[in-house]
């Protein structure tokens, strides 16, 4: 299971941090993707983390903003988020796959039930 946290009321310009928990398996051996879902539109694949923390990627819409970490010793992966834009208002997710980054979300074996950001003045 996958717990998400850290979601929020957040004025555009600010910062915001998720975590990503994970309980009953170990986070270590699966690359965590964080993915976001706004209403009416398609879940968007943000950034992914590899396994061992040595390759991360990132969507060109949030690239420079967000940065994908991960501490295997708290079983826990972090999306800081910077610079927030109203459109980056969306339920956010997270999920795992073994070992490897993929963008595909039918790839991904566990995922979270999502927390609310909303970017708003």
């Amino acid at each position: 299971q996958l717990v998400e946290s850290g979601g929020g009321l957040v004025q555009p310009g600010g910062s915001l941090r998720l975590s990503c928990a994970a309980s009953g398996f170990t986070l270590e051996y699966y690359a965590i993707g964080w993915f976001r879902q706004a209403p009416g539109k398609e879940r968007e694949g943000l950034s992914c983390i590899s396994s061992g923390g040595g390759t991360t990627n990132y969507a060109d819409s949030v690239k420079g903003r967000f940065t994908i970490s991960r501490d295997n010793a708290k079983n826990t992966v972090y999306l800081q988020m910077n610079s927030l834009k109203p459109e980056d208002t969306a339920v956010y997710y997270c999920a795992a796959v073994f070992r490897l980054c993929v963008w595909s979300t039918n790839d991904y074996d566990y995922w979270g039930q999502g927390t609310q950001v909303t970017v708003s003045s």
